[in-house]
């Protein structure tokens, strides 16, 4: 059982379905249930329990089964959370993040930067020389940035999500 209570987990959730979708799933009944019955347990609205079952659904969180009526020939959609493959997702999301840190690590040792004291932008030096070392905003000369800080920030998120592997 997927312990909802885990700030990585609730955080992971909140950011895919927000707060009304992270309601929805802390109180989401047992068993096969439709949408309906869904909104109606929880107290969140039906078009924002849609919005979440299809995100979880994308996500692969819950299953889904559709069922005829023989009579009218209504579909039915009965969902269940399923949230046992999430230790997974967590995983393949903290992989991306470790190659899109390390890609930006390389971009941040590999450049000089420049920026206007404004905090209109912040350039490469390349960049800042077609601009004449002006700042194509507010006219301020451009400084040079010591983004060691950056770099040093990069690394320390680099190495606490390593060691989480």
């Amino acid at each position: 059982m997927v312990d909802l209570n885990d700030p990585v987990i609730r955080g992971y959730l909140k950011q895919l379905v927000g707060d009304e979708g992270l309601k929805m799933i802390e109180n989401m009944p047992e068993g096969e249930v439709t949408d309906e019955k869904i909104a109606e347990e929880t107290g969140v609205l039906l078009n924002i329990v849609r919005r979440t079952l299809f995100i979880l659904n994308e996500y692969k969180l819950v299953v889904c089964r559709r069922e005829r009526d023989t009579s009218s020939g209504w579909l039915t959609y009965l969902w269940r959370l399923d949230l046992s493959g999430i230790e997974n997702r967590l995983e393949k999301e903290r992989k991306k993040l470790i190659q899109n840190l390390e890609q930006r690590l390389e971009f941040e040792e590999g450049n000089v930067f420049f920026e206007c004291p404004e905090g209109c932008l912040r350039l490469l030096f390349s960049e800042a020389t077609n601009y004449h070392f002006l700042c194509p905003l507010c006219g301020e000369d451009l400084v040079a940035q010591d983004n060691s800080k950056t770099i040093e920030n990069i690394r320390s998120r680099l190495n606490k999500l390593k060691k989480c592997g």
